[in-house]
């Protein structure tokens, strides 16, 4: 089996496991970490995933990887959330995060620039629309997009940190 059919199989299985146990398949990496093969696979669900929910993605995974045995090699696999700063791989989560804060990097220039930071307005047609810091409104092909992450907001955090402590003295009053 050559090395692209590898990793979309190890896709396929990260995708099914995930959904099996109503979790998000964010994204999984297959690559080498020192002469082992490295399995990175990102998972999430609405209010965060557990340290049962990695533990339980990883035992499966693992399990069907070494029944399969088609990894030639011994392997490292992690299983963690995609994190604060959480890629974006997909036209679904560039519609789904429209409106917050990132950065993203296009393989060609669009408008003379391939690094952009600002906000996601949405998607339209095959492009993500973009309000770039620097030079304003974007469309970006997501085709061309070479890497895209979310970027914290820190003021909107303590803004609803706030509201959630209000709301907490508010109810237990």
């Amino acid at each position: 089996m050559e090395a692209s059919e590898i990793e979309g199989r190890i896709r396929e299985i990260c995708e099914r496991v995930a959904t099996e146990h109503g979790l998000e398949h964010v994204h999984t990496e297959v690559g080498v970490l020192g002469r082992n093969a490295a399995v990175r696979i990102f998972i999430d669900k609405p209010g965060g995933v557990t340290h049962s929910d990695c533990s339980t993605v990883s035992h499966h995974v693992g399990t069907i990887l070494d029944v399969e045995d088609w990894v030639n090699s011994a392997y490292t696999l992690e299983v963690s959330s995609p994190g604060l700063e959480r890629g974006l791989y997909k036209r679904e989560d560039y519609e789904r995060f429209a409106g917050r804060l990132a950065k993203m990097k296009s393989r060609e220039a669009v408008n003379g620039q391939r690094n952009f930071k600002g906000r996601i307005v949405g998607v339209e047609g095959d492009a993500v629309m973009f309000e770039d810091n620097a030079s304003g409104r974007v469309r970006v092909p997501l085709a061309g997009i070479v890497k895209a992450n979310l970027e914290i907001d820190v003021e909107e955090e303590f803004r609803i940190a706030a509201e959630r402590e209000k709301a907490a003295k508010q109810g237990g009053s």
